[in-house]
């Protein structure tokens, strides 16, 4: 199966990844307005989208080609969207040490900003620790989940995570 490199991408996107090998494509020309540099997070006033701004091109370009803008303060307007759409969840806690210095880098390529998210996002539905912090928990009640039209719109594997810790796993 292959997949588009995604930003924080949807839960569908790693059920599908989670099911069967994948490739994540990035030699495709770049379509705009996709969940290459956005995503969709549920905070207490309903979806958000974080946008990742890209420079645009004269002409088509290749995804990993693809640079990040920095002209806009995206990346702390993403870290005050992540604490006010997760503070409150079980989780966030627990992820923010793992989340949040990755909007402290500057990437140039928008395809390595997506596959460090990725590698993190992949640390903690392992229960992981990607960066030597202590052992995660594990004490949601998992019987009493009922997410599945939830996770098929669109909502940011985050969503998930700042909910289910480790379980979240057991979903996909």
């Amino acid at each position: 199966m292959v997949l588009p490199t995604s930003y924080f991408a949807p839960v569908e996107w790693y059920k599908a990844y989670m099911k069967e090998p994948c490739r994540i494509e990035v030699f495709e020309s770049f379509p705009k307005q996709t969940f290459r540099n956005r995503c969709v997070i549920m905070s207490p006033n309903g979806a958000v989208t974080l946008t990742v701004p890209v420079c645009h091109s004269e002409r088509k370009q290749l995804t990993k080609d693809v640079q990040i803008s920095y002209q806009q303060h995206w990346q702390h307007q993403h870290k005050v969207a992540l604490l006010s759409a997760y503070k409150n969840t079980p989780y966030y806690d627990y992820y923010e040490d793992y989340i949040l210095p990755l909007y402290d880098r500057q990437f140039k390529f928008l395809k390595d900003l997506n596959d460090a998210c990725h590698a993190v996002v992949i640390c903690l539905l392992n229960n992981e620790r990607p960066k030597g912090y202590s052992p995660l928990p594990c004490t949601a009640d998992w019987a009493e989940c009922d997410l599945e039209g939830y996770w098929g719109t669109g909502g940011s594997i985050l969503d998930l995570l700042m909910q289910y810790g480790p379980q979240a796993a057991e979903y996909l």
